[in-house]
């Protein structure tokens, strides 16, 4: 096995193998702390320009297939795993996690420690790192992780934005096989695309919903000149505050049809009410994160990717928060019941993750019908 390192800015550095493709990948290294579905979290346009870290030990035992891809191929630029399973043992597998990965230029590394790795982010914070199966001395590398861009400021949804708008009908797969009907579409939504998931938008088409996808940059004139019932405002990767257009898009749209939000789409429509978001010291990320929803007292399990946050004093007079993180206590969720707006910072559609939140998907239809 080819050796390699993951060296991080501050100097600290990780021995192991290289799996996926080989050669070096720079990104910012995060952690995710989910036990199961590996390929719905690298296919999450969320990740692009990172390094994602699983905390299980235990990955690739499930293989790779087409039926569990977020998006069309995965998106960070490396992954790290204590212990790579070298032969896939699940029926729906068609190819093992190391050859996905080489199949798709992401760089992995294998073997080392990532209990010791999710500790000294979880302390120093998530950071510019580098992954290399080169003959490279450690400090070099170092180096040239320390002088890397990091995610402040950088508008990644724009890049992986759909270049061109596209319908969307599909519901999720039904795989009981219970001859259960598909929900007519009687709800016509506007969904802009800064990253979202798949799931997403099978989970929209379930309760009714017929979905244009549209860029990033797409006019709100455009939008409100086709009358559609709903404007959904997906998640994706990057600062919320850095996305080109959007919060103004966003502000233009609220109050004139019904906006329902997503991590990345939380954010912006944050933004948009003229409140604040900030950076996070290391983020949410995995299928285990409680959230309260302040309005019932009920507590959601819930599936996040997030790095950037909404600064709660800053929503004071403009939204309602109306879910917050019991690990922490940052803002979960807003609502504005005035203009027919609401958003949460988790992902309701899991993928990987508990299904305690997909009920938020009938809230936004019942919030069309009623309008």
């Amino acid at each position: 096995m080819k050796r390699a390192v993951l060296a991080l800015a501050d100097g600290k550095v990780f021995a192991g193998h290289s799996f996926g493709a080989a050669g070096e990948s720079i990104g910012e290294v995060v952690f995710n702390t989910s036990m199961f579905g590996y390929q719905e979290i690298l296919t999450d346009p969320s990740y692009v320009g990172q390094i994602v870290t699983m905390a299980y030990p235990e990955m690739g035992n499930v293989g790779a297939n087409p039926d569990d891809q977020e998006s069309l191929r995965p998106q960070p630029v490396g992954m790290v795993v204590r212990s790579l399973t070298k032969e896939a043992s699940n029926w729906r597998a068609r190819e093992e996690l190391d050859e996905y990965l080489k199949r798709n230029g992401i760089a992995g590394i294998e073997g080392i420690d990532t209990r010791s790795l999710v500790r000294h982010l979880r302390t120093e914070g998530s950071q510019m790192g580098i992954i290399s199966a080169e003959a490279v001395r450690p400090s070099a590398l170092v180096e040239k992780a320390a002088s890397a861009r990091g995610m402040e400021g950088l508008d990644l949804a724009t890049g992986v934005s759909t270049k061109s708008e596209y319908v969307w009908t599909q519901p999720p797969p039904n795989l009981l096989g219970d001859g259960a009907e598909p929900m007519p579409l009687t709800y016509e939504v506007i969904a802009y695309d800064y990253g979202l998931k798949r799931s997403m938008l099978q989970f929209l088409v379930e309760v009714g919903c017929r979905v244009t996808v549209v860029p990033a940059g797409f006019p709100a004139r455009e939008v409100l000149a086709r009358r559609p019932h709903g404007v959904f405002l997906a998640n994706g990767p990057g600062d919320p505050a850095a996305v080109k257009g959007a919060e103004k898009t966003v502000s233009a749209l609220v109050g004139k049809v019904p906006v329902f939000g997503i991590c990345l789409g939380h954010q912006i429509l944050a933004l948009a009410l003229g409140g604040k978001t900030y950076k996070m010291k290391f983020g949410h990320r995995g299928a285990n994160q409680p959230v309260k929803d302040l309005t019932s007292g009920r507590v959601e399990i819930t599936a996040q990717n997030h790095g950037f946050a909404v600064e709660e004093a800053s929503m004071k007079g403009r939204a309602v928060v109306t879910h917050i993180n019991l690990n922490d206590r940052t803002v979960e969720g807003l609502a504005l019941p005035d203009a027919n707006a609401f958003s949460v910072q988790y992902h309701p559609e899991s993928s990987p993750g508990p299904h305690d939140a997909q009920h938020l998907f009938r809230r936004f239809a019942k919030l069309m019908a009623n309008q």
